[in-house]
């Protein structure tokens, strides 16, 4: 995973199904070309080999579990994953909570068959324990934020710096982005400001009325905060 990156969670609203999840994956590929960060796109499990064989940019799961090939009616393999040719996996998302010790299966089956992983985090400390697994990357996110519109690096800057302390106290590779609430470009050039390298965002690109916009101008002020940073 390079860096700057904005990574697109499509949950599993209206959008994130048929031609307008297509549609989106492909307004992120442009912008990832025209400004050369990194965006992902996280769609439903429905819709991951469609978008595999349509666009260039990394695809990641919104979910994996801990467990390989064999009589697991229900569960997502990893290797599965893996077979159809994403990049990664999203874990631990607040709408959809592991333990630790599943966590710490999932990252390390992702690395058995070299997948990334994004893990999120509700807290600093949790955050700097999920360091601890070496995952890809995580992001912070408060629940109490998420699809409010309020970001986090807005209503409570704390929360990332501490984050990044403490992160940065147990590895100092693991990418980190800045996740819950992020609305607008500014929210994105807050994030990174605030020592986070991107972010993750959802409802601001599935439920706007013109998400190519609301993409180009997310990709720009990461591009243009991120490389200003350096």
């Amino acid at each position: 995973m390079k860096v700057p990156v904005l990574a697109i969670n499509y949950k599993v609203y209206n959008t994130a199904f048929g031609e307008k999840a297509l549609e989106i994956a492909k307004y992120a590929e442009k912008a990832a070309k025209e400004y050369g960060i990194e965006v992902i796109v996280i769609p439903p499990a429905t819709e991951l080999r469609k978008l595999l064989e349509s666009v260039s940019i990394p695809i990641f799961a919104q979910h994996a579990d801990p467990y390989d090939y064999g009589a697991y009616t229900g569960w997502l393999p990893i290797a599965a994953l893996k077979d159809i040719g994403v990049k990664g996996v999203l874990v631990n998302h607040s709408e959809h909570r592991l333990r630790l010790d599943e966590i710490v299966v999932i990252v390390e089956n992702a690395k058995k068959y070299n997948l990334e992983t994004l893990v999120c985090a509700d807290t600093p400390t949790a955050a700097s324990a999920v360091a601890a697994i070496n995952p890809t990357a995580l992001a912070v996110e408060p629940p109490e934020l998420i699809g409010t519109g309020i970001a986090v690096s807005r209503a409570k800057p704390e929360v990332i710096t501490n984050t990044v302390h403490k992160v940065r106290a147990v590895n100092k590779e693991v990418i980190i982005l800045t996740g819950a609430g992020i609305s607008t470009a500014e929210d994105v050039e807050a994030a990174i400001k605030l020592g986070t390298v991107g972010v993750l965002v959802a409802s601001a690109i599935m439920k706007a009325k013109d998400p190519e916009k609301v993409i180009k101008e997310m990709a720009e002020a990461a591009y243009r905060t991120y490389f200003g940073r350096k």
